[in-house]
């Protein structure tokens, strides 16, 4: 996919600013976006599972259900979802079934695991998303960890609090 570098870190930046946005609002600090093969943002999404109260309400769950709502699989095959946090294994499962190319995150599962420990509001499975797409009968490329220091910043004292 042509998208560069610099325009995979920019992206993920505002990721990092969408899980901001989440826990202001009330919900976990998570942020999801999808762009197009030329890097133009075609939605966003966050965490909605404390202010909808659905456990399943993750961001990146969130982004790929209006994206499959919205778009056809060969157009979803050339873009990339942007996500402030390496997809869990259920939103993993959601990428692959909507048909999107490409990841990229910020935070990865392990090291989330390890800020949040064993919190019943978000009980992370060390299952790397690699290892979810790997199950899979179509690629799905996965770029990250990157920024994985400023995504995790957005994490620190949020778990101890709630």
């Amino acid at each position: 996919m042509p998208i560069n570098p610099e325009r995979d870190v920019e992206l993920l930046k505002r990721t990092i600013e969408l899980a901001r946005m989440a826990l202001a609002r009330g919900d976990l600090p998570f942020g999801a976006l999808l762009a197009d093969r030329d890097g133009e943002i075609l939605l966003e999404a966050q965490n909605t599972a404390g202010t909808l109260r659905d456990r399943t309400g993750h961001a990146e769950r969130n982004l790929m259900t209006e994206a499959s709502l919205k778009f056809e699989p060969d157009f979803l095959e050339g873009c990339t979802m942007y996500t402030s946090a390496e997809p869990c294994a259920m939103c993993a499962g959601s990428v692959y079934w909507a048909g999107v190319g490409r990841v990229v995150h910020g935070l990865s599962e392990k090291a989330l695991k390890a800020i949040i420990g064993p919190h019943p509001d978000n009980l992370t499975m060390d299952l790397p998303c690699r290892d979810v797409f790997a199950a899979g009968q179509r690629p799905v490329e996965v770029v990250g960890p990157i920024l994985e220091q400023e995504s995790a910043a957005i994490h620190q004292g949020v778990w101890t609090e709630l």
